[in-house]
């Protein structure tokens, strides 16, 4: 029997971050996003105005200010949603698929037909969502 090795190159490759940018259309994360960031830099200025920082240096604790408030108030990408689905909508998703998992976690017979039927109406209304959303991207065309 042959084996055949393969290297992985891992050095020297960084992997891009794709941050969730749907969500700077909703204000409260927009202007959250904002405040952080200000805040961020007002303490990167206050700590580093002095005469012997480099470009360089400066370069990387902004990169690092960006990044770090893109992870914290906006997330990563998690998948490639369509344009012309709202943040409403999107919202609405997660709450459906939370509602999912909390079926399953019900411990009595009630309280899972509760739960079900609870995810039922949220799921219609998910649907109905959708076709609003459809329906306004395709009246803009």
């Amino acid at each position: 029997m042959k084996l055949k090795l393969k290297k992985h190159w891992t050095m020297g490759r960084s992997i891009s971050q794709k941050f969730n940018m749907a969500f700077p259309q909703n204000t409260n994360k927009l202007n959250k996003f904002k405040l952080v960031l200000s805040n961020k830099f007002q303490a990167y200025h206050d700590l580093h105005n002095r005469e012997g920082t480099t470009m360089e240096s400066n370069w990387k604790v902004i990169k690092e200010a960006i990044t770090s408030t893109c992870h914290e108030i906006l997330g990563h990408k998690k998948h490639h949603h369509k344009e012309w689905i709202t943040v409403d909508t999107l919202d609405k998703i997660q709450e459906k698929r939370d509602k999912k998992a909390a079926i399953s976690t019900r411990r009595t017979k009630a309280e899972k037909n509760k739960a079900q039927a609870e995810y039922t109406e949220l799921n219609k209304q998910v649907k109905r969502s959708i076709r609003t959303d459809l329906a306004t991207m395709t009246s803009l065309i």
